[in-house]
């Protein structure tokens, strides 16, 4: 039986800011997940304050939406078996510091909120977010 899924990344300021876009992209290509789609773009504040409605009661909802939009980002859909939980292993815990030895966050992130990339959390999250970006 095949999972095969999409799911959203995003490589965000920091790293793009850091030349990492192709050194993150190596790690979903040698984990078998292709690259179906790619752009690279710079949203404003009320794109990124769409982007991250799910999180707008949070207390750093507004410094969420600032920082996705304080730079370029490279926005990717992925897709493999089981994606959505394969990137979301790839990427590590959302705070660099309690990441797994070589994920992307521990690799990259340089903070809780600088963590180098997003990954959607549920199948139902990855089409809403990979039709925000990439819808026709």
């Amino acid at each position: 039986m095949s999972n095969l899924e999409q799911t959203l990344s995003i490589v965000k300021p920091d790293a793009v800011e850091r030349n990492l876009t192709e050194d993150i992209k190596k790690i979903f290509i040698n984990n078998d997940l292709k690259i179906v789609n790619s752009k690279k773009i710079h949203i404003s504040k009320e794109e990124a304050a769409d982007f991250y409605k799910v999180h707008q009661a949070k207390p750093f909802y507004d410094e969420l939406c600032t920082y996705l939009s304080s730079g370029p980002i490279f926005v990717m859909i992925l897709e493999g078996e089981g994606a959505i939980a394969l990137n979301r292993k790839l990427m590590g815990a959302t705070n660099p510091k309690d990441a797994e030895p070589n994920t992307i966050r521990k690799l990259y992130g340089i903070s809780i909120d600088k963590n180098s990339v997003h990954g959607s959390d549920s199948a139902e999250n990855a089409k809403i977010e990979i039709d925000l970006f990439f819808k026709n």
